[in-house]
């Protein structure tokens, strides 16, 4: 047998035993279960389940979606995740042949789980655990290690750019949309000592310092914040509205230029913003109680959840920054279709972007280089 052919069929397999292991982690991270213990059990009688229960896609046909033991129904997504796993692994085996590619094949099958997992918890629960979204980030680092620099798939260098790149993004359209949806009146509750706010005064700093520069002023200020023990307030009006004059001023060929200053901007939040989500995840899991007991207390308005910003940190991390643009582009192309349609048929219009934004980083997988060739033709690039 040709070694592709079968290297193929072991990852179709891998995939289908990757697929059963992610049901487990959409059932049970957002539930803060442990993800190992206690083995496998149904969820409706908790009896444990046997290694025949626990075959992908075969063991849900032979029971007949049914639990075998209380009779409960076992939801059709069970076999379908394993089935996408399966098809999706053995598909990126054959673009990316592991002979050829080698790490970076398997780099880009933990992609398509980490997508397909924080899609499914998404759509159940409007969030995305930052379980699957840091260390993803982490990840998407370390594989990186592994690319060829004429791979097609981003450096080590050009994977940080791409997190950076992707977060910073997503937060700068969260800040600016939700600064509109509150009618440009400041945020009333600002968070302590590292949020929003130092996430804006990192992209003001990052357009005319750069993005480390820019990180270290934003960062700055949450020092100053534990220092005084308050938060210090840090008008968005100044932030923002500072963000959008350089803007400006950068396209009048004012300053390094518009485009390193964006770039500045962009990496600076990212930067800001992944130190955030790191500082609010263990903050979160020290004191998961006393938030719990808070869940109802009054919030700011924003324009979108800040699972979506790291998501597209890890995409960017594992597919560089010019896959990200093409990822977010067919996110919100995606997105808009179905909220006309959702509009036209009068249903729920709340918003899950994760699916949109994996869905959108699958299509920039496989087509993400001819999309770009084509863009730069257009362009005479």
């Amino acid at each position: 047998m040709n070694p592709d052919v079968l290297l193929v069929a072991l990852a179709a397999v891998l995939g289908l035993l990757v697929g059963s292991f992610s049901n487990v982690l959409i059932w049970r991270l957002p539930r803060g279960e442990n993800i190992a213990f206690p083995p496998s059990h149904c969820p409706h009688c908790d009896h444990r389940l046997s290694p025949r229960d626990l075959v992908p896609v075969f063991s849900w046909l032979g029971l007949r979606g049914k639990c075998r033991y209380c009779g409960a129904p076992i939801k059709t997504r069970y076999p379908l995740v394993e089935l996408l796993t399966g098809i999706g692994y053995a598909l990126i085996a054959v673009l990316f042949p592991p002979l050829t590619f080698g790490l970076s094949t398997l780099g880009l099958m933990v992609l398509f789980t980490l997508l397909l997992v924080g899609s499914a918890i998404d759509l159940d629960t409007y969030t995305i655990p930052d379980e699957l979204t840091l260390p993803g980030v982490v990840l998407g680092l370390l594989f990186a290690l592994a690319n060829a620099a004429d791979s097609g798939l981003p450096t080590f260098a050009q994977a940080v750019q791409g997190a950076l790149l992707g977060a910073g993004l997503l937060v700068t359209i969260n800040n600016l949309g939700s600064w509109v949806l509150r009618r440009f009146r400041e945020r009333r509750f600002p968070e302590f000592p590292l949020g929003y706010q130092q996430i804006s005064l990192g992209l003001l700093a990052g357009t005319w310092l750069g993005p480390w520069w820019g990180a270290g002023v934003g960062l700055l200020s949450a020092l100053v914040n534990l220092m005084t023990r308050r938060v210090v307030p840090i008008p968005e009006t100044l932030t923002l509205g500072g963000l959008l004059v350089s803007v400006m001023l950068g396209s009048a060929a004012v300053g390094p230029g518009m485009i390193l200053m964006v770039q500045g901007a962009l990496a600076a939040a990212g930067a800001v913003s992944l130190v955030c989500g790191v500082y609010w995840w263990l903050h979160w899991r020290r004191h998961r109680q006393d938030d719990g007991a808070s869940e109802d207390a009054e919030s700011d308005v924003s324009a979108m959840g800040f699972g979506d910003v790291k998501l597209a940190a890890v995409i960017g991390a594992f597919l560089g920054w010019e896959r990200l643009l093409v990822a977010l582009v067919v996110a919100v192309f995606a997105g808009a279709l179905l909220g006309v349609v959702q509009l036209a048929l009068k249903s729920e219009n709340r918003v899950k972007f994760g699916p949109y934004l994996a869905a959108g980083a699958f299509v920039a997988l496989i087509w993400g280089d001819e999309i770009i060739r084509s863009y730069r033709q257009l362009l005479g690039l």
